[in-house]
């Protein structure tokens, strides 16, 4: 099948696949509702509506990937952001973090995520698996996924805190 479809589009497909599913989920709404009678109709209407925050969602994922031939592998397990670099690497449990910051000045671009009493742990955006992040960031409390949008597809070169435990922004 792989050669039947250029890469680049391969590519493009996987990075907005949640997106194109949410599309195919309106249509096949839309084509309900307008297919059966207004006893049925409105089935398909509240398949639509499902398909349009897929696609709304997928949007947000597909703007948070940037690739995966970076170095390193990412793996998220059970509450913990674990890295796997050529040269370094670490672990970061979700509930010890204290702030995570993109740094464009770097290439690739990295996430740094803080803990207390430990190293920083730098993520290059690209590393494969790097994707997990965007529901780990989600857990985070108060967590905007806007912002970290944002700064992923600013034109900063400065590192950008993306968050930061709520309970520290009080003091």
């Amino acid at each position: 099948m792989s050669g039947f479809v250029r890469p680049e589009l391969a590519s493009a497909a996987r990075r907005w696949r949640e997106a194109l599913f949410g599309a195919g989920i309106v249509a096949a709404g839309l084509w309900w509702a307008m297919a059966t009678g207004v006893l049925l109709g409105w089935i398909g209407w509240v398949v639509a509506a499902i398909g349009g925050g897929l696609i709304v969602a997928g949007i947000q994922r597909g703007r948070f990937r940037q690739g995966r031939d970076g170095p390193g592998v990412v793996r998220v397990d059970e509450g913990q952001i674990a890295y796997f670099g050529p040269w370094d690497g670490g672990v970061a449990a979700l509930s010890e973090i204290v702030e995570v910051t993109l740094d464009r000045g770097r290439s690739p671009a990295v996430w740094r995520i803080r803990q207390p009493g430990r190293a920083d742990l730098e993520i290059p955006v690209t590393a494969e698996g790097a994707e997990a992040l965007f529901d780990a960031f989600g857990a985070l409390p108060s967590f905007d996924t806007r912002a970290m949008l944002a700064a992923l597809h600013g034109a900063d070169r400065y590192p950008v805190t993306v968050w930061e435990k709520p309970s520290l922004r009080l003091h």
